[in-house]
């Protein structure tokens, strides 16, 4: 693989706008937190009041967009939980209140990890074989909690790329209800006046409140040129995980919901791009150790175990593999990059070659890593480690950005006769 000198940072410095909820209150405190909070700000003489807004204005307008706007926002809900009677404030005063109901969050300060790629569904204007890319990226911030960023940019023929820049302001996806505990599905919006790169979707459920981990996104082919983009991540809960599914059709509305059946109750699954002998088909780790094949007829429920598809084979995934996203389809078969485990806990990428009508027959495999982390990419906050969720193909180009001791994001390309070769 050629290695970029591209490479994608946390960054402590990209913050989103948040609700910030009162945290624990004693048995014998006086009254409600939030309500008495309401009485001491509704205190304040105007004066008071204005002085001390536009302290948080001068603070915090220039950090996120449309400031202002969002602290009445906030007000609102605010409004409707306590049962404000919103006529006895000023629209001054309300922006105020929903100030101390908001906080700065750093959705990316700890780490950019694990990205998953796929072909935009916004294709105009690209000419010459170049391909215009949707990438997903699992960020880490305050109290570990893990989010979905995306980046977009265009692939170009001979193995180059550009990322779009993205601009100073983040926003956070918006549900159209507060956070729900049970298991139907939720839909969060991307603001219609924000770009995509600058979009993240926060976990909203009770079972997603420890983080939406791992996103492998892939564009679904439902037959006749009827694309959805469909990505299969880890809700972890703090306590418990389970699969779930996240679905698009523009990037701008996202369904989040569950993946019923046994299966569910596993990590790293992973969807291929279109039904295979009429069934929907997945790979996972079931066991732990070991890659299986599974298949369902319906895209929401897995209650099959699978079929034993990958054991470890060579030293360099003896402890366990698994797979870095969905297969691509090539005219040799499906390829399938899975990663290993060796010695030292140490995480490299491999690749195998699945026979295209019967994915369960495995016609090669990597003997040797295709990559692994080496000299500065050893160190991170889980050292030697190298993990992608996705490549992108085009044509017989591929584009790989990877994990990189779950701290940083980088690139490689190759091609998929480049892989070939060192598969037996």
């Amino acid at each position: 693989m050629r290695i970029a000198d591209e490479r994608l940072q946390a960054d402590p410095s990209r913050v989103v706008l948040r609700p910030f909820h009162l945290g624990w209150q004693a048995r014998t405190a006086d009254g409600n937190r939030a309500f008495k909070l309401v009485q001491d700000i509704s205190a304040l003489s105007e004066e008071q009041a204005e002085l001390e807004y536009r302290r948080v204005a001068n603070d915090f307008a220039e950090r996120h967009w449309q400031t202002e706007r969002m602290f009445l926002e906030r007000y609102a809900e605010v409004e409707d939980v306590l049962g404000l009677d919103g006529n006895a404030f000023s629209e001054m005063r309300r922006k105020l209140i929903g100030s101390y109901f908001c906080h700065e969050y750093t959705y990316a300060a700890a780490a950019l990890m694990n990205p998953s790629i796929v072909p935009h569904p916004d294709q105009s204007g690209m000419a010459g074989g170049a391909c215009r890319f949707v990438m997903s990226l699992r960020a880490v911030g305050e109290g570990h909690i893990s989010s979905i960023a995306f980046r977009e940019g265009i692939f170009q023929p001979g193995g180059d790329f550009t990322l779009w820049p993205q601009s100073s302001f983040a926003t956070a996806a918006d549900s159209a209800i507060a956070e729900v505990a049970g298991d139907e599905a939720v839909t969060v919006y991307r603001h219609p006046d924000s770009s995509l790169s600058n979009t993240v979707i926060f976990p909203v459920t009770e079972q997603q409140a420890g983080g939406l981990e791992d996103l492998r996104l892939v564009r679904f082919d439902h037959g006749g040129g009827d694309y959805e983009w469909i990505g299969t991540y880890t809700a972890y809960s703090g306590r418990a995980i389970r699969s779930e599914l996240m679905r698009t059709c523009d990037f701008k509305s996202f369904t989040l919901e569950p993946i019923k059946g046994r299966a569910g109750r596993n990590k790293g699954m992973a969807l291929f791009p279109q039904k295979v002998g009429g069934k929907y088909a997945m790979v996972g780790r079931q066991d732990g150790k070991n890659l299986f094949l599974l298949t369902s007829d319906d895209l929401e429920c897995w209650d099959d175990e699978g079929a034993l598809l990958m054991t470890p084979k060579y030293p360099w995934e003896f402890i366990q593999i698994g797979n870095c996203g969905s297969p691509l389809l090539t005219e040799h078969g499906w390829l399938l990059f899975t990663h290993g485990v060796g010695a030292m806990r140490k995480y490299a990428l491999g690749c195998a070659l699945l026979d295209r009508d019967d994915p369960s027959k495995v016609l090669a495999r990597s003997v040797a890593p295709v990559l692994t982390a080496e000299h500065g990419d050893r160190a991170g906050y889980v050292p030697n480690v190298v993990y992608t969720c996705g490549a992108l193909l085009m044509g017989e180009e591929l584009l790989v950005p990877y994990g990189i001791s779950d701290s940083a994001v980088g690139f490689a390309t190759t091609t998929v006769d480049n892989l070939l070769k060192i598969m037996e």
